[in-house]
């Protein structure tokens, strides 16, 4: 691979709601340039975005080659590739950390440099259609089969996403599984008793991160702290408002919790969102449908004892060292994460056990084995 360059797809990283693929298309970029093989480098491929954001990205990426900027906006760029125009000037290998990729018919067999790989995270679209925008299923479904006719390579976060994507489309042996990982920027640092007073942290708390949108079980973690079986905890919410519209303080109100019984803290910078999570009193990860799950490994990297959804990536990256809450039958879900709840709250010798496993767990998993495995695919091809 000599005087070779890897371009990388960053359009989640300046998307107005980056969420885990943003985190991962940062951590993963970030990793990929500590982890060059000699003579290779890497370089972004964005939308046409605000200078601040090329800005930001060139921050956050120290070593970056360079940034393509196409003259077309996010939305512009998705549809123009949705249907197979606007190639990228210039040939090599791209790596795209999501669908959001130009997927077009390409020579590998006379041209080994030319090539394109994708990373599908989940099978949302697919499973669980109502917890997206119908425009946003669509695109997904469209983008999943042109990779299926021009991708090299798929990258997926979990054996549970290969084996779903198995049975939805023909992949042949092109998949990889290649895992994200806890952040290496997530360290409460010394200043983490301002922080907390800033945020207003109460003592004791229960915390969920994540985008706020319906796929991730926000409802039924509200609807769960009304219950006589729930421990009388505050609720932190960490995370974005996505689509759909939820309204959690009227979601609180309509289960009968006092004011201020639930918070949303918003997005968090990494020192924050470290602070936020390391003093929880436990974690919770309640999405009914997850191709990966990053918070749950960021909460256990910290140390926080973690309550998680038998949604089965879930159940996958935490391997036992998180409390399952089986999601079927679905309307007794609410109540059963009362009850989980309460026992890590109540049990201090299995919220210390739970903290053990968790540390035992995200330690499994880096960035930098990310990085190595995804160079090593690029080589393989």
């Amino acid at each position: 691979m000599s005087s070779t360059t890897l371009r990388v797809v960053l359009d989640q990283a300046v998307a107005p709601i980056p969420g885990g693929i943003g985190r991962y298309a940062i951590e993963l970029t970030r990793e990929l340039i500590a982890t060059a093989p000699r003579g290779c480098d890497v370089t972004g491929i964005v939308p046409s975005s605000p200078e601040a954001d090329y800005q930001r990205i060139e921050a956050a990426l120290p070593g970056l080659g360079g940034l393509y900027k196409s003259a077309l906006d996010r939305r512009q760029l998705a549809a123009a590739w949705q249907h197979g125009f606007t190639r990228l000037p210039g040939s090599g290998m791209i790596h795209a950390p999501s669908l959001f990729a130009p997927l077009y018919r390409h020579d590998r067999v006379n041209n080994p440099g030319e090539q394109i790989i994708v990373t599908i995270h989940d099978t949302v679209p697919w499973s669980h259609p109502e917890t997206l925008t119908p425009r946003g299923v669509a695109w997904h479904i469209a983008m999943a089969k042109r990779a299926e006719r021009y991708a090299d390579a798929i990258v997926v976060p979990t054996h549970t996403v290969a084996d779903q994507l198995a049975e939805l489309l023909d992949f042949g042996d092109r998949v990889r599984v290649i895992g994200g990982a806890a952040s290496t920027t997530l360290d409460p640092g010394p200043s983490a008793d301002s922080r907390a007073a800033e945020l207003e942290l109460p003592e004791r708390y229960i915390i969920c991160v994540g985008t706020i949108e319906p796929r991730k079980g926000i409802a039924e973690l509200i609807t769960a702290l009304a219950l006589d079986d729930a421990p009388d905890l505050p609720l932190m919410l960490v995370g974005r408002q996505g689509w759909g519209d939820i309204d959690v303080d009227a979601l609180a109100a309509e289960a009968g919790l006092d004011e201020g019984r639930v918070r949303v803290l918003g997005a968090l910078d990494d020192t924050a969102l470290a602070v936020a999570l390391s003093r929880a009193t436990v974690a919770v990860v309640p999405s009914i449908a997850e191709g990966f799950g990053l918070p749950l490994l960021e909460a256990m990297q910290l140390g926080v004892p973690t309550v998680h959804s038998s949604a089965p990536a879930l159940v996958e990256v935490a391997a036992g060292a998180g409390l399952v809450v089986d999601l079927d039958p679905r309307d007794e879900y609410p109540q059963r994460l009362a009850e989980a709840l309460r026992r890590v709250v109540d049990d201090p010798a299995l919220a210390d056990e739970l903290r053990v496993r968790g540390r035992d767990r995200a330690a499994a998993y880096s960035w930098h084995d990310s990085a190595e495995k995804t160079w090593q695919l690029h080589a393989d091809l």
